[in-house]
């Protein structure tokens, strides 16, 4: 039987293609329920991983699951704000391909070191989804991007050069690393406390 952070993640992933169809099709009100589901993903995101710690089911396979559905919930915010906003996302194909790509070389270098994804769940990436979070809310429900898109495609970038450099430090796969500072103190096999909200 699926535990609560299992079925909060199971709630991300089921949203995805319902985000992806309120899109496309522009049904009535489909601005409020995306903007409604993208927020409950958010708290289901911070939630599911502290339930896990306190039920002590939090195993790096849950925190896979995790990192791969954030992923494609993200991903379709995406695929909805290109639907609904198709220039603003060609004035700035250049930096969000450049996010994409690094994404994918994330990717390559964990496989290629690791034979498997690395999922750090890393405090600037924790600030490049409530940025996002910011930017698709003032673009979809406020028809305004500006600095609020801007800020989100620089911390895309910041982040994403943030998870490469925790890759390649690592010693070994792991999961839940705040930072490449803190991967460094992990290469250097120096403790550190993890703070709960943080690595949800």
């Amino acid at each position: 039987m699926l535990r609560v952070p299992q079925l909060l993640i199971l709630f991300r992933l089921l949203c995805a293609p319902v985000i992806l169809a309120l899109a496309y099709y522009k049904v009535e009100y489909h601005t409020q329920i995306i903007l409604s589901l993208m927020y409950m993903g958010l708290v289901s995101d911070i939630l599911d991983g502290i339930i896990a710690r306190k039920q002590n089911i939090s195993s790096a396979r849950l925190r896979r699951m995790d990192s791969q559905v954030d992923m494609v919930f993200w991903l379709s915010i995406g695929f909805a704000t290109w639907f609904l906003y198709p220039k603003l996302i060609a004035e700035n194909a250049i930096p969000i391909y450049a996010i994409l790509a690094m994404e994918i070389v994330c990717y390559l270098i964990s496989f290629i070191k690791f034979k498997r994804e690395t999922c750090t769940h890393a405090f600037l990436s924790k600030l490049w989804g409530i940025s996002l979070l910011i930017a698709i809310t003032s673009s979809i429900g406020f028809n305004y991007a500006g600095f609020p898109f801007q800020l989100a495609i620089f911390m895309g970038l910041i982040s994403h050069i943030d998870r490469i450099l925790i890759t390649l430090i690592l010693p070994k796969c792991t999961h839940d690393i705040p930072s490449s500072y803190h991967a460094f103190l992990i290469r250097k096999g120096i403790d550190f406390k993890k703070n709960d909200l943080l690595n949800g």
